[in-house]
């Protein structure tokens, strides 16, 4: 259960998050616990939304978004953003197993997404900390100083959505996915 109460619908959200909340069902056709939970602030539901909206307009891929959100769950021990990252992975992307178990280790089986999922994978691990290499061989992959900072961007967002359902223990609505590392 919870430790923050998660609205149950979206009439029971604050009014300022509820046409947040009715955009999100218009777009997936449901309303996922994490955007319920986080409508108790519809400052941060706000902001998360216009982060994701702005980033979805990005250069990078919306396949890759998602092998990065598998690589930064599994690396931050997120079950319930693994869940939701597998099934959009393989109902949306159209990734498959493979694939998917890679990113969760951090790699790609496609060689340009790959080094977008490690360089993500070791700004997550490392929380931002990463060598002139590592930047360098993200860049002689293809990627360009956008798309450098998109990448961080992307790391940055999954980690929050991370925290925010390790903190709250959010009631996983999708497909459990167990990540490897005990959260």
């Amino acid at each position: 259960m919870s430790r923050i109460p998660t609205p149950v619908s979206i009439e029971a959200a604050p009014a300022a998050s509820q046409g947040g909340l009715a955009a999100v069902k218009k777009q997936l056709g449901m309303v996922p616990n994490l955007f319920r939970l986080v409508s108790n602030s519809p400052a941060a539901l706000e902001g998360y939304l216009g982060l994701s909206a702005a980033l979805s307009k990005g250069a990078i891929a919306a396949a890759t978004a998602e092998r990065i959100a598998l690589a930064v769950a599994e690396t931050n021990g997120c079950s319930y953003c693994l869940s939701a990252h597998t099934y959009l992975a393989k109902n949306l992307a159209k990734l498959d197993d493979a694939e998917i178990t890679a990113n969760r280790s951090g790699t790609s089986t496609d060689i340009k997404a790959d080094a977008a999922v490690r360089f993500a994978a070791k700004v997550a691990r490392e929380r931002g900390h990463v060598g002139e290499a590592d930047v360098t061989a993200l860049k002689a992959a293809g990627y360009d100083n956008a798309q450098v900072i998109e990448i961080v961007m992307h790391v940055a967002l999954n980690t929050w959505t991370n925290y925010i359902n390790e903190v709250a223990k959010t009631d996983i609505d999708f497909p459990v996915v167990a990540t490897r590392k005990a959260a």
